[in-house]
């Protein structure tokens, strides 16, 4: 029975450590996205910013 019981003490803390590896992970992903959420909503913006400014010009001109 001791053999049992080390054996899933074992088990169970190999799981632990993968489980905090794949927690740290998925952190480091969580951070990158954030990021990359960040910069394509300023991204966004700009290409906003420059369509409004070409519909603007284009209403400026006398197309009659």
């Amino acid at each position: 029975m001791t053999n049992t019981v080390t054996e899933r003490l074992a088990q169970l803390e190999e799981a632990v450590r993968r489980a905090g590896e794949t927690i740290a992970r998925l952190r480091d992903e969580n951070q990158r996205l954030t990021r990359d959420v960040a910069r394509l909503t300023d991204e966004q913006t700009q290409w906003l910013a420059q369509v409004d400014a070409i519909l603007k010009d284009i209403g400026k001109l006398d197309l009659d």
